[in-house]
């Protein structure tokens, strides 16, 4: 007669890397309810993100995007360059699909919105777990709507920068080193990308779609 045995798979390990303890705390507890998850560790920026990574190579890192000091997008190249196979989603409150696609670009394996079910979060890690993308439906769909649209020039960012932090065209003329007039001919165009009509709209949306932080 043979004997079967069973051998239980050995859980998903995972760090969280968020600056907000009580967000660390929140999902921990989310997590620690899952019998196929754990969490091996927490790091409070970018920076310790990385380290704590290359300590305990766990098996998923939920990662924010905007930490002190190293950023979450740094954070993430950087560990994907020493660990082609990390596998990193993204957990935020920034819903702009730039800073996803970017997110994506930079390595990450999903993107997903903090204000998401807890269901979601947990369904996400297992898919990335398992070699999936993850990705918040409202993000899904802001890609899709943005993506056939002409994409900013490095001017464009810049200007759009320099607007936001509420310097006038001159000002931004003599920063960037051009004429005011192809400063006015920059932000015309780049009103047109974005659907605005005013400096105040673009910086808005410019926001919102992760072209900038503020």
């Amino acid at each position: 007669m043979s004997v079967t045995r069973s051998i239980a798979a050995e859980p998903i390990r995972i760090l969280i890397a968020d600056d907000h303890p009580l967000v660390r705390d929140g999902i921990a507890a989310l997590i620690e309810r899952q019998a196929d998850m754990v969490v091996v560790g927490e790091a409070a920026s970018g920076e310790e993100a990385v380290d704590r990574f290359s300590l305990l190579r766990p098996d998923v890192t939920l990662m924010d995007v905007q930490m002190p000091g190293r950023g979450g997008l740094d954070a993430i190249e950087t560990i994907r360059g020493a660990f082609p196979d990390a596998v990193i989603l993204v957990l935020t409150t920034y819903p702009g699909d730039v800073q996803a696609v970017r997110a994506m670009r930079a390595g990450a394996s999903g993107y997903l919105l903090k204000n998401a079910v807890r269901k979601e979060l947990t369904d996400a890690i297992r898919a990335v777990h398992a070699g999936r993308r993850a990705l918040s439906a409202d993000i899904a769909h802001a890609i899709a709507v943005h993506a056939f649209e002409d994409p900013l020039t490095p001017r464009e960012l810049a200007i759009l920068q320099l607007v936001a932090e509420g310097q006038a065209n001159r000002q931004i003329a003599a920063h960037l080193g051009v004429s005011t007039d192809t400063i006015k001919a920059n932000l015309k165009a780049l009103f047109v990308k974005l659907g605005v009509d005013d400096r105040t709209h673009a910086v808005t949306v410019a926001v919102r779609r992760g072209f900038i932080a503020r």
